[in-house]
Formats: C-alpha cells, structure tokens, sequence
C-alpha cells in the first residue's frame, strides 16, 4: 500500500509536505512545508529535493548524485548518504514559511 503523498504525486497531483526531523537543516527545518511537485528519477539533478523511498522509507532529501543504472543517491544536509533509488515521486519547488 502506498502512502498518501506517493499516490497523489503518482496520479500527477502538486501537494504540500512537512516532514519531521532536522537532518535538512538549515535548508528546511522541522516540519517546515515544502510544496514537491510530481516527477520521476530521470528529472532530477543533483542538489535538488525530492521526496523519496529508499530502502523501504520515505524521505525529503537531497539528490546527491545520479547514475543511468543505479538512479539517484540520496542523502541528508548533514553529510549522511541513505542510497540509490529510482523510487523519485516528487521534487520541491518551494519552500513555504512555517
């Protein structure tokens, strides 16, 4: 079963997200929305966020390199590396006010 946030992104919804956590400061705090717009592994570079599965948890985080094969390597702003993924739904295209 998917989560809301993935079927929304999946059926091409833009939606408003707040993720707990400080591991993205002080790009985003804690709970701080961020609207992600839907969009795949292949539309991403480097240096952007995106809300993410990797090994079996969804993040919003960073998109810290990518490769034809493997996808995207995502990461924190903390220097903390979570994996390669092509499980890309979103990509933030704004980070809203608290």
């Amino acid at each position: 079963m998917l989560n809301w946030k993935v079927e929304k992104l999946l059926s091409g919804v833009t939606i408003t997200s707040k993720e707990p956590g400080n591991s993205m400061l002080p790009i985003l705090k804690s709970r701080q929305p961020v609207v992600l717009e839907p969009t795949d592994w292949t539309k991403v570079k480097v240096g952007d966020i995106v809300y993410v599965k990797v090994h079996g948890r969804y993040y919003t985080h960073l998109v810290k390199a990518t490769d034809q094969n493997k996808g995207c390597l995502i990461g924190n702003n903390k220097g903390h590396l979570n994996g390669w993924t092509k499980q890309v739904y979103g990509k933030c295209i704004k980070i809203l006010d608290e």
